[in-house]
């Protein structure tokens, strides 16, 4: 496999050297001091076309693999001009077609195929799945609402799973258990039980985005594996008044077992006039009866279970995401802007709020950069997190008091790495790169948008180097900015 050559260098001898180099970029009067410990990195993917992660569960549960699409290789970058669902073996770099179903490209293309997550347990994967061609005279081309779920097997072997039904009959009520519109985003919950995802509506366009969840039960509509049900109802756009939710998105599971989900809301500000955006938690009960969802009608939107209820735990104006819940279900990590406007990463606990008293249960500001922080993720210990900022990757300590926000830097150069992830057992990171690659004329080869194709890259972690980092009270101070 092909290695990042400048940074391995780098790595080398800062080892020699035995030296752990300080980063003065911070611009906070807590200003607190960022490590600089290289990791080694391997490009994954070589072919012309894109590896898009985008955010998702992508590695396997063995950690073997990674799962993506391939958007932004015909015609236009949007979703309905994506064309297969892949996985790569990251020993060999070997790719695999999971699913390329028969296609159509243009302005109005079908069916689509994007975002992908492993299941955290089985060899399957979930993803977006636009209209089938023969589906496309009454259904209609690929439009935001206008895919559901699939499952497939990822042994290659192409076998399809139907998730979610979608039912856009406006002569009788939707049938139950099923939508009306289009799911995005899925995610398994860590147990496998759940998956949650974004929502948009076809038949009542006035109301905006939302949030909700799949479950296997066995009064899933005929030929669906799963029960639809939505988690927020929203408030018709532009109507809402003083507190009311318009909009739910960027959402994640909190815990394990799919009882919470953590979700950023625009909400109706105290004036009546303005937007709040907030984090806020879905609950869950364990014992919830999806079935006691409402499918709605042609002029009634669904309803989330009975017993669902909605926390709001940030009023500050602003928060943002993709939110992430630790591996323990006791925090969340989200973003929220300083007083600069740039982007910063917080945690919270599940239970907390920024207007509670007492001080153990308000937010906790993580990093102090001087460029907006991005794509955060926990590692399965809860003991760390990792972020993006201006293209490179931070670790950040809470495993201790003492030690808690200690922060390290893990690459240091001009790529925009994105779409971070970490392996199930902590020991590798993944992201994407726009990186060269040439045809057999050594001729530079594009995407449809004129960059460099996504590729894929890892990190391995150096547990050893990373721990001795936060322990060591002894550091050389570098007084460049990064």
């Amino acid at each position: 496999m092909k290695k990042n050559n400048t940074n391995q260098q780098i790595l080398i001898i800062l080892s020699a050297i035995g030296l752990f180099a300080l980063i003065s970029g911070c611009h906070h009067d807590k200003e607190n001091a960022i490590l600089l410990l290289l990791m080694e990195e391997h490009q994954i993917t070589f072919s012309a076309k894109t590896h898009a992660l985008d955010n998702n569960d992508n590695f396997s549960p063995d950690g073997k693999y990674l799962c993506y699409d391939t958007r932004g290789t015909v015609y236009n970058s949007d979703l309905a001009n994506t064309k297969s669902i892949e996985k790569v073996e990251i020993s060999t770099g070997i790719e695999t077609i999971l699913w390329n179903p028969p296609s159509v490209s243009g302005e109005q293309a079908a069916p689509g195929v994007a975002a992908v997550s492993w299941h955290p347990f089985e060899d399957k994967v979930i993803f977006i799945h636009g209209p089938f061609l023969e589906e496309v005279k009454s259904r209609g081309y690929y439009d935001k609402p206008n895919r559901t779920a699939m499952e497939v097997s990822a042994d290659g072997k192409q076998k399809l799973i139907k998730v979610d039904m979608r039912d856009v009959s406006t002569n009788r009520p939707t049938t139950p258990g099923a939508h009306r519109g289009g799911t995005h985003r899925h995610e398994y919950s860590r147990d496998g039980r759940r998956v949650g995802f974004t929502y948009d509506d076809f038949l009542l366009k006035q109301y905006d985005r939302t949030i909700g969840y799949l479950e296997v039960h066995p009064d899933a509509p005929t030929g669906y594996t799963h029960y639809f049900a939505v988690l927020v109802k929203p408030t018709v756009k532009g109507q809402s008044k003083s507190g009311e939710i318009e909009k739910a998105y960027d959402d994640s599971w909190v815990d394990s077992a799919g009882q919470q989900r953590a979700f950023i809301a625009k909400i109706r500000s105290k004036n009546d006039v303005d937007y709040d955006y907030a984090l806020c938690v879905v609950d869950i009960p364990e014992n919830v009866d999806i079935t006691s969802a409402k499918s709605g009608t042609s002029v009634i939107y669904p309803e989330p279970p009975e017993g669902i209820q909605i926390r709001r735990l940030t009023h500050s104006g602003w928060a943002g995401g993709i939110v992430r819940g630790s591996p323990d279900g006791n925090q969340i990590a989200y973003f929220f802007k300083d007083k600069n406007n740039i982007q910063q990463l917080f945690i919270i606990p599940v239970i907390g709020s920024d207007l509670d008293p007492d001080v153990s249960k308000q937010p906790r500001q993580l990093t102090w950069l001087p460029e907006d922080a991005s794509a955060v993720r926990w590692h399965p210990s809860g003991n760390w997190l990792f972020c993006l900022s201006n293209g490179n990757v931070l670790a950040i300590f809470i495993g201790s008091k003492d030690r808690f926000g200690k922060s390290v830097w893990l690459s240091q150069d001009n790529l925009i790495r994105e779409q971070l992830v970490v392996s199930p057992d902590g020991n590798k990171l993944a992201y994407t790169i726009h990186y060269p690659v040439k045809d057999k004329n050594g001729n530079t080869m594009k995407d449809v948008e004129g960059n460099f194709f996504r590729q894929i890259f890892t990190m391995d972690l150096d547990w050893q180097k990373l721990n001795q980092a936060v322990e060591s009270d002894e550091y050389r101070t570098r007084n460049e900015e990064f």
